[in-house]
C-alpha cells in the first residue's frame, strides 16, 4: 500500500510566513509525532499557520485526508477567531480535524467545570453568564463559603484565573479582598471588592462567562496531568506548580518563585492507577454523555488536569478537575506519538471507508 493509499496529515502550531517556508518534519518541537506517523506509513507535512496567510493553508487543508491541530487559544494577544472559522470550514469539505473547534467549546472551557460538577471529579462549582449575575451572586458566594478561584471561560498559561480570598471584617459595599492572579509572576493585591469585579467584567465579551471554585487547600502537593489518547490514558505528569500561591519573600522572578519541572509518568505508573481507572470507566464516558462527544470526536490528545482533594475517612486521595486542556497539549509522554500515530490511523481507515 502507498503513502497516498494510507493518507497525508497535516501538524499544524502557529508561526509566520518565514516560519512556515523554513518548516519541516524534522525541525520543530513535534517532530516525535511526525516520526511516529511516518512509521506507520502516514504522510504528514507541516502546516504552520498566521491570521494573514490563512488563505494558502486553507489551501494547504483541502488537500490532505485529516488535520492534527496545536494552537493555544490566546498567544501574544492572537486568539482562534480565523483560525476556528477556516478549520470548521475545512472540516465540512471532508478533511477530519483534531481537535476540532466545536468539541474544543465543548470540553476545553472552564465551563465543562460547571456542566460536569456532578462527576466523581467535580466541586462546588458557579456559573456567571452575566456581569449582573456575577455581581449579585459571587459577594454571597465569597462570605458563605471562603476563598475562590474564578475562571474566565477561554484562557491558557494563567490567564483570567484568580484566587480571590475576602480579608475580615469586610461587609457589604466596603469588602476588600486579597486576590492573585494565576500568571507566572503574579504578586498579591489588595483592593474593593467592586474594583476586583469590575475588572473581570472583561471575560463577559464574546459570550464568555466566569466558572467559580473553591480554592484547593492541598494546591502546593502539585498538579497532576493526566493525558488522553481519545477516551484511553496515554501518560501523567505531575508538577508542583506555584500558580495561586504567594510568592516567597525573595519575590515573583526568583528561583523559589518558579513552578517544579513535570516529572512524566507511563500510564502503568502505579501512584496513578485510581485515577486512570476512574478517567477510562467512569469520567470520561460520563462527559462524553454529558456533553453529547462520542469517541470518534475525542481530541487524539488532550489532558485533564488534577488538583488534590480532600482524603476519604480511610485517608484515600480524591481529585478534583481544574481545567481539561484541548487546544493545545504539549510537551507530551513519550508514549503519546505513537498513541496519537495509531488514533490517525484509525481515522484515515473509517475516512476512507466513509469515501
Amino acid at each position: 500500500m502507498s503513502l497516498c493509499e494510507i493518507g497525508k496529515v497535516a501538524v499544524l502550531w502557529r508561526g509566520d510566513a518565514e516560519a512556515r517556508r523554513k518548516a519541516t518534519p524534522q525541525n520543530n518541537r513535534f517532530h516525535r509525532v511526525f516520526e511516529a506517523l511516518s512509521a506507520l506509513g502516514i504522510h504528514a507535512e507541516p502546516a504552520v499557520y498566521a491570521d494573514d496567510i490563512a488563505g494558502a493553508v486553507r489551501e494547504q487543508l483541502l488537500n490532505v485526508d485529516g488535520v492534527l491541530v496545536w494552537v493555544d487559544p490566546i498567544h501574544d494577544g492572537n486568539t482562534r477567531t480565523v483560525l476556528d472559522a477556516l478549520l470548521r470550514d475545512v472540516a465540512s469539505r471532508g478533511p477530519w480535524v483534531s481537535a476540532h473547534p466545536d468539541v474544543i467549546l465543548r470540553m476545553g472551557v472552564k465551563e465543562v467545570l460547571h456542566r460536569t460538577r456532578h462527576l466523581g471529579w467535580g466541586t462546588v462549582t458557579h456559573l456567571y453568564r452575566t456581569a449582573r449575575v456575577f455581581h449579585e451572586e459571587f459577594p454571597r458566594c465569597l462570605r458563605s463559603a471562603g476563598p475562590r478561584v474564578l475562571k474566565q471561560n477561554r484562557g491558557n498559561g494563567g490567564q483570567g484565573v484568580w484566587r480571590v480570598e475576602l480579608l475580615p471584617g469586610s461587609v457589604n459595599e466596603r469588602a476588600t479582598v486579597r486576590v492573585l492572579h494565576a500568571r507566572r509572576g503574579g504578586v498579591p493585591e489588595t483592593m474593593r471588592l467592586a474594583d476586583f469585579m469590575g475588572r473581570c467584567e472583561a471575560y463577559f465579551a464574546c459570550d464568555g462567562c466566569i466558572v467559580d471554585q473553591p480554592f484547593q487547600p492541598r494546591l502546593p502537593e502539585g498538579m497532576i496531568r493526566c493525558y488522553m489518547g481519545a477516551d484511553k490514558v496515554v501518560g501523567f505528569g505531575h508538577q508542583l506548580i506555584k500558580a495561586l500561591i504567594p510568592p516567597p519573600p525573595e519575590g515573583p522572578d526568583s528561583e523559589a518563585a518558579q513552578p517544579g519541572p513535570r516529572i512524566m509518568h507511563s500510564a502503568s505508573a502505579e501512584p496513578f492507577q485510581t485515577l486512570r481507572t476512574c478517567m477510562e470507566f467512569e469520567w470520561t464516558p460520563q462527559m462524553m454523555d454529558v456533553l453529547g462527544i462520542d469517541v470518534a470526536s475525542l481530541p487524539m490528545i488532550w489532558d485533564a488536569d488534577f488538583l488534590y482533594g480532600p482524603r476519604t475517612t480511610s485517608g484515600e486521595d480524591t481529585y478534583v478537575l481544574c481545567e481539561i486542556n484541548a487546544s493545545s497539549v504539549f510537551p507530551i509522554p513519550d508514549e503519546a506519538p505513537a498513541a496519537i500515530a495509531r488514533l490517525a490511523l484509525g481515522r484515515l481507515a473509517a475516512h476512507r471507508a466513509r469515501s
